[in-house]
């Protein structure tokens, strides 16, 4: 079971950030999310800001915000250091993902859902 931030994370079951959350539970996996005004998504509790998960063991963030959002994000990812960073389809952010990689986080392009329906989640195998 991996531990995902999900940032983004929304309580409407039609946006893509709700069903990630649904969809790592469905995989047995612990979503964290993260967004400064929901309070609930599935159950959970809302995380407000990222840098409160600071010193948690995170796996995978997993981002569905746009590059105007996710820039402010950097530096508490990189205090975060989690096992790797996914710019779902949209939220793609090259200059934030050069600031990570450049410390040794590893990153990824690719839709979160996509990744668990198709066995493709495995960090070993990006």
């Amino acid at each position: 079971m991996e531990v995902v931030a999900v940032i983004g994370a929304s309580s409407d079951p039609v946006k893509y950030a709700y069903q990630a959350v649904e969809l790592l539970e469905q995989y047995g996996h612990r979503p964290i999310p993260v967004h400064p005004r929901e309070t609930s998504v599935r159950g959970h509790a809302v995380v407000h800001r990222l840098r409160d998960l600071i010193g948690t063991k995170i796996d995978t963030v997993t981002v569905y915000v746009n590059p105007s959002i996710s820039d402010k994000y950097e530096e508490e990812l990189l205090a975060l250091r989690p096992g790797r960073v996914i710019f779902n389809p949209g939220a793609e952010n090259p200059r934030l993902e050069q600031g990570l990689t450049s410390k040794g986080i590893k990153v990824e392009n690719a839709c979160t859902l996509v990744l668990l329906r198709t066995g493709q989640w495995a960090r070993d195998k990006l």
